[in-house]
């Protein structure tokens, strides 16, 4: 058994005037006292990561095979959209306003545990490929868990 954070479940709430999000508590503990906060590419997204699973996708850039430009562009961009966290003692973090813009949050957000990160969407987002992509039992079987 993996000794990383798994994050299941999922909620709604919304950012205040500030562009604060609160955290809620079972991905806050779980998160850790400092975490990153990245676009969730492909997907249009952002993804909350415990400081080790951060630390191994660091580690897998840097082994990886080839560092060739759109290497080199890709980690440029991941890294120029990610910031390292904490929550204020209330358990908010500030969501700044370029990743904002990037997963189209401007009210209302969905949290929801995806295995070792914490998936931030925009509720009409969220909405809009949940129903894009329907039901998808199908694959379940195709990976062999069902």
């Amino acid at each position: 058994m993996s000794d990383r954070p798994l994050f299941t479940g999922s909620a709604e709430h919304s950012l205040d005037d500030k562009g604060r999000l609160v955290v809620p508590a079972r991905f806050r503990e779980r998160l850790g006292a400092g975490f990153f906060l990245t676009i969730g590419d492909p997907d249009p997204c952002l993804a909350l990561y415990p400081a080790p699973a951060w630390a191994d996708i660091c580690a897998r850039l840097e082994a990886a095979p080839t560092k060739d430009a759109p290497f080199r562009a890709y980690v440029r961009r991941l890294f120029a959209h990610t910031e390292e966290l904490s929550t204020d003692s209330q358990g908010r973090l500030v969501i700044p306003p370029a990743l904002r813009q990037y997963a189209g949050i401007e009210k209302d957000v969905v949290s929801i545990g995806s295995l070792k990160r914490v998936e931030l969407w925009s509720k009409q987002r969220y909405a809009a490929h949940a129903l894009s992509h329907g039901e998808l039992p199908d694959y379940a079987s195709e990976l062999g868990l069902f």
